[in-house]
């Protein structure tokens, strides 16, 4: 990159006018992507007729997008230099808009999922751009501020998700699950165009060959985790095919960027330590964040038999945490060592995940609201310095290519974290099941005292019962590993450096300079 690029790219956080108006525009088009993720998953059984698709088949429904937007993400940077990143914001909008109202019009499953297919392709642009356009419109001192306003929504949004879902599912009807995206995308896309500030273009060339790698690898990651509860995991070939084709893609990737001259990602920016940390911490967030808002619905509709309505009635006051924590640390992350707030939030997150990890059939909605709570206040103490920290000691050059892989990370981690609290939680059930049934014989006085012999409604009840307590154990032991994984992220502070210790500008134009 030349020095006058460098030197344009520095000037990103000077005053430009109409902050507000730029954020509440950005904010919406994030939450129209990020409430997209999860507000379809409660739809499914009801597309299930409508589009003449399977229990099985009607899940490329979710895969589609995700994969779609796996592949999309990393390549935004590289988009946003080529094309300018409000016109690419604003084609990613205008065009996650469109293909939502056609999910909303579609009359068979193929259809569909060519539509989902589009509309993870258009929609994978917005997360990173929306981090990359409010860290460069407000100063380095209010970066915190900003993130903490961008991290609400893209941790908010996958919590209301099911329940907006559930609710516009069961009083209007699924297809207004996509229709809801028209208002926000139109608002989203009239606010950009008038006051988003244009963004110098840089020519850069394409690196077609490690694109391709870094989609493959990325591509069959994604399809074998969606797959693999499906498909019995290793037990089917199509699992042992696609993880050969991840290690494969990753493998030869990672070769490629370190020995390319023109790599489709500069290896510099892994030099940041905060931003490589970052990553590693973010990872660790995507699977706590996901994998417990994955299993907390069945959990509460199957073990307590909570209507969907009342699932997101009992799920709501984690978001009220997230909120309230992300409005304080928005500000406490100018004066409070943030590294120190990272712990914290880890060791408040850790501690919600211990209590749930306690939770019983016969209990009520009150500790469950407070975990939520706990959580959600931890969860946001640890995202909002962390997105500040990641980014504070790295060259503007980089923030685009930055905050893809930061959302592409997120992402995986997410994917990652459900698949294995899945399996885990399949797996358990069958083998406590197996265990707890051991007790049920016709040598156990105590239980013939309280059952009459042949008796099969007592059976029945019984069976039931054993169930019930095989599915509570497992979801504790997965609440318990991912108290686990939180703690252990713990020391991973020690690698974060404060803000104020960013590269000098002599460092800077060293790592941005070719």
């Amino acid at each position: 990159m030349s020095a006058q690029a460098a030197s344009a790219s520095a000037q990103s956080h000077a005053d430009v006018p109409n902050r507000g108006l730029i954020t509440v525009s950005i904010m919406l088009a994030t939450i129209m992507q990020v409430l997209d993720t999860t507000i379809a998953n409660v739809a499914l059984p009801s597309m299930t007729g409508d589009l003449s698709a399977s229990r099985d088949t009607i899940n490329w429904v979710l895969t589609s997008y995700i994969v779609a937007a796996a592949i999309m993400t990393p390549v935004t940077g590289w988009l946003a230099d080529r094309f300018g990143r409000k016109q690419l914001f604003l084609i990613a909008i205008a065009g996650f808009t469109v293909s939502s109202m056609a999910c909303g019009l579609a009359w068979n499953l193929n259809v569909m999922v060519g539509f989902r297919l589009l509309q993870g392709v258009f929609g994978a642009a917005i997360v990173p751009l929306s981090q990359t356009f409010l860290l460069d419109i407000n100063p380095k001192e209010k970066h915190g501020q900003a993130m903490a306003i961008w991290g609400a929504g893209i941790m908010v949004g996958p919590i209301v998700g099911p329940t907006l879902g559930g609710y516009l599912t069961e009083y209007f009807n699924w297809r207004y699950v996509f229709f809801i995206n028209l208002p926000v995308g139109i608002l989203a896309f009239a606010g950009c165009i008038a006051y988003l500030p244009e963004a110098a273009k840089r020519l850069r060339k394409f690196d077609f060959f490690g694109f391709a790698m870094l989609s493959l690898g990325v591509g069959a990651l994604q399809l074998m985790l969606d797959r693999g509860g499906e498909v019995d995991w290793f037990s089917a070939m199509e699992i042992w095919i696609e993880l050969a084709l991840c290690i494969t893609g990753f493998w030869v990737f990672i070769v490629h960027i370190l020995t390319s001259d023109d790599a489709f990602i500069d290896p510099k920016i892994f030099i940041d330590r905060n931003f490589a940390t970052g990553l590693i911490f973010i990872f660790i967030v995507g699977i706590v964040l996901l994998a417990s808002l994955a299993l907390l619905p069945p959990m509460l509709s199957n073990i307590f038999g909570y209507s969907t309505i009342s699932v997101g009635l009992v799920m709501a006051p984690r978001g009220v945490g997230t909120m309230i924590s992300m409005l304080l640390v928005g500000r406490l992350v100018r004066i409070v060592d943030p590294r120190l707030l990272v712990t914290a939030g880890l060791g408040l997150t850790a501690y919600s995940l211990y209590l749930m990890s306690g939770f019983t059939p016969q209990m009520n909605s009150q500790l469950i609201i407070e975990t939520g709570i706990i959580q959600g206040l931890g969860l946001g103490l640890v995202f909002v310095p962390l997105s500040t920290v990641a980014f504070a000691t790295l060259p503007p050059v980089f923030r685009t290519d930055a905050t893809a892989l930061f959302s592409l990370t997120r992402n995986i981690g997410s994917s990652i974290g459900i698949s294995v609290v899945t399996v885990f939680l399949t797996r358990n059930i069958q083998i406590n099941h197996a265990e707890l049934s051991t007790f049920i014989n016709p040598f156990n006085q105590q239980l013939l005292d309280v059952m009459p012999q042949q008796n099969p409604q007592m059976l029945e009840v019984m069976d039931n019962l054993v169930n019930q307590q095989a599915a509570m154990i497992s979801y504790n032991n997965d609440f318990k590993l991912m108290m686990i994984i939180t703690l252990a992220a713990i020391p991973l502070t020690l690698f974060l450096r404060k803000p104020n210790h960013a590269p000098s500008k002599d460092e800077e134009g060293a790592m941005v300079m070719e």
